[in-house]
């Protein structure tokens, strides 16, 4: 049986918690710990409740969904943060993939690809919708003040990395690429330590801002 996933939803409209509250119970594996309605009561909920993920609004009273995910993973680093909201301006998916948040929906994606970014970022994963990474390449693309270099990286890097920026996991990119699962593990690692980075977020964000990839 799989591991019940503790969830708190953050968002400042009642009529939006209780519909995701509602839809999120009925799976198997999810269980609704708590919701709150503004940025402050969203960190000492995250805090008091321990939930496995954070479905976070960024536009919220008293504090706002960025810097309450900046509070969230200082007080609590296991805690994983899906950004959910209706804003889809490369700013604000920049400053919320920065502050720690693991995936970016859109209020309008399928119920099946919130379920799916949960059960992702649950796992240690990412999942960025590809509609937002495009803009999350447009801002990174303006900010970039760097010549493109992607030479420390090998040819097989660049394509684990390329496949990572699309959202594929370790199976799918094994199945792709016709190696082994630790041999991409193998690869990530070593991408990781070339790009500096803990994660795939990170790698994949790193890597667009250098011009090493583009989506």
């Amino acid at each position: 049986m799989e591991d019940t996933i503790r969830i708190l939803i953050a968002d400042d409209h009642p009529v939006v918690r209780e519909g995701l509250m509602s839809m999120l119970n009925r799976q198997e594996d999810f269980e609704v710990v708590g919701e709150a309605k503004n940025g402050v009561e969203a960190v000492n909920k995250a805090k008091e409740l321990a939930p496995n993920v954070v479905l976070m609004d960024l536009r919220m009273p008293e504090l706002d969904g960025v810097e309450a995910i900046r509070q969230i993973k200082a007080a609590r680093p296991s805690t994983q943060i899906i950004i959910l909201s209706t804003y889809s301006d490369d700013e604000y998916i920049f400053r919320g993939i920065e502050a720690g948040a693991r995936a970016y929906l859109l209020k309008d994606a399928p119920r099946e690809e919130l379920f799916k970014a949960i059960r992702t970022v649950y796992r240690g994963e990412s999942l960025i919708q590809p509609v937002v990474a495009s803009k999350l390449l447009d801002r990174l693309t303006e900010l970039s003040r760097r010549a493109p270099s992607g030479e420390e990286l090998s040819e097989r890097e660049l394509e684990v990395l390329r496949l990572m920026a699309k959202g594929s996991a370790n199976k799918e990119i094994s199945a792709q690429l016709s190696i082994s699962q630790s041999t991409v593990k193998t690869h990530i690692s070593s991408i990781f330590q070339k790009l500096g980075v803990n994660d795939r977020t990170g790698a994949v964000t790193e890597a667009l801002k250098k011009g090493i990839i583009s989506l």
